[in-house]
């Protein structure tokens, strides 16, 4: 059957409506923990300034941990509601770009296990007192940089996700081919920073991190959009057979 007129049941436009809500979602919880939780109690480079910071917010560093959390439910409701979509246009693919999104996710679990333990260090846990402070606070800190190697370790798998998708959306017809196209290229693009960027970490200056998977994240906040407000395209009904004479 040709991609041009592959269906679109109830289930899948209901699919689409829910990876539409939790891609939105799971944006808006990633800004708010990472831009209006964490970034004003990490300090860059100082891990005693850091470690007051989050002694006297604990709440709001341990709300930003429970926003990671929520993040990767979000991204395993995406993932699932996404393979229901995609899986009529090519099941194995589907299932690749399903497993890759369940990855990244795991590793934002795993980011939520470090910031747990960066405020064990700095909490008054007795077989802690043997240390002095400034070394707890390091090691605090050291635990909490690490949850950007986290990020920069599942990108590639979450640009591998939205290549993947990119091109079965480009397939199917189910949304403009443009915008497909546009997805296409902007992960593909982030797929190749992300492992340049961990074999050559100076790859950094020319390219600021930020230019990875900004193109990326635009593609899912208007495919999410256009899909909640659109909707999945149908195909066109068929012109009805003649009638014989």
């Amino acid at each position: 059957m040709s991609s041009s007129l592959l269906a679109v049941t109830t289930e899948q436009q209901r699919a689409a409506k829910v990876a539409a809500i939790a891609s939105l979602l799971a944006m808006a919880i990633v800004v708010f923990a990472n831009y209006g939780l964490l970034s004003s109690l990490i300090v860059p480079g100082k891990a005693a300034e850091t470690a007051r910071n989050i002694l006297a917010h604990e709440q709001a560093f341990r709300v930003a941990i429970t926003c990671f959390l929520l993040y990767s439910v979000n991204v395993v409701v995406l993932l699932s509601a996404l393979y229901v979509v995609l899986r009529p246009v090519n099941h194995t693919l589907a299932l690749a770009g399903a497993f890759f999104r369940l990855v990244f996710a795991m590793l934002w679990l795993l980011t939520t296990l470090q910031l747990l333990g960066a405020l064990r260090l700095l909490g008054p846990t007795d077989y802690l007192q043997i240390f002095e402070p400034d070394r707890l606070q390091v090691l605090s800190r050291l635990s909490i940089a690490a949850t950007f190697d986290d990020y920069y370790v599942g990108l590639p798998f979450f640009s591998l996700a939205s290549t993947v998708c990119s091109y079965l959306w480009w397939k199917s017809n189910y949304i403009p081919r443009w915008l497909a196209g546009f997805g296409l290229i902007s992960s593909a693009w982030c797929v190749l920073c992300a492992f340049v960027y961990l074999v050559f970490p100076g790859f950094a200056k020319p390219v600021d991190p930020y230019w990875f998977d900004s193109a990326m994240a635009i593609f899912e906040l208007v495919l999410s959009l256009w899909i909640l407000f659109k909707g999945l395209k149908a195909p066109p009904p068929s012109d009805p057979a003649p009638v014989a004479r």
